[in-house]
């Protein structure tokens, strides 16, 4: 008999066995690799690379966000149980240029006595909880992703996401909601992603399921 289903160490870097039983390099819990004072992510939070940076001595936090340095104004927030996808890119608000001149050009970045501290924008992007970020996406500065979202690969996302609403296309708009208002309510009270990790490996049936109801008879 086949031992009872356990979530993943949380610890772990490398989540995913293979079926030889070696883990899956292009595969991270994003948490145990990320070291970035800008850079927030939760429990259980993945990203998938077929080149994944490690394997040439690179930084997961510079693949996914390029423009976010450690001395940036915004914060990049990613909630727990997301999953990015090969090619997605948070294009944080450091790369963004002020429009309200004549002229975008950035002279004050080559004015070593005024850059510092300069910033025309300073928008944080915040990911929700359980979001699927689909191959190729893009996030763009100031984004807010609700929790259970989907967005569609090659989506160019900005402005704010409702809860569980699917996203597709550039700029990316809701082609619909994945559930009616009040199972989207019920599953933002649940929340289910903050439970206990035996409590969630037993509602996997729920959660595959799309069971709200054996989901709600789990709960705390």
């Amino acid at each position: 008999m086949p031992a009872p289903f356990a979530l993943p160490d949380a610890s772990l870097t490398h989540p995913i066995t293979l079926p030889d039983g070696t883990p899956h390099a292009g595969t991270v819990y994003l948490k145990n690799v990320i070291d970035h004072p800008r850079f927030d992510v939760g429990a259980y939070s993945y990203a998938s690379d077929f080149d994944p940076p490690a394997l040439w001595g690179g930084d997961w936090a510079v693949r996914l966000a390029p423009y976010l340095f450690a001395f940036s104004q915004e914060h990049l927030r990613i909630g727990r149980f997301c999953q990015i996808a090969h090619g997605v890119r948070f294009i944080g608000s450091s790369a963004n240029h002020a429009m309200d001149g004549l002229s975008t050009f950035p002279f004050t970045v080559f004015d070593p006595a005024a850059m510092t501290g300069y910033q025309p924008d300073s928008r944080d992007m915040v990911i929700g909880h359980d979001v699927w970020l689909g191959y190729g996406a893009l996030v763009l500065p100031g984004a807010r992703i609700g929790n259970g979202v989907i967005v569609g690969a090659g989506s160019v996302v900005r402005g704010t996401v409702p809860d569980y609403a699917v996203v597709t296309g550039n700029p990316a708009r809701v082609v619909r909601l994945r559930y009616t208002p009040q199972e989207i309510e019920t599953l933002n009270r649940l929340a289910w992603w903050h439970w206990e990790p035996e409590r969630i490996a037993r509602a996997r049936p729920a959660l595959e399921g799309g069971d709200l109801r054996a989901l709600a008879a789990l709960a705390p």
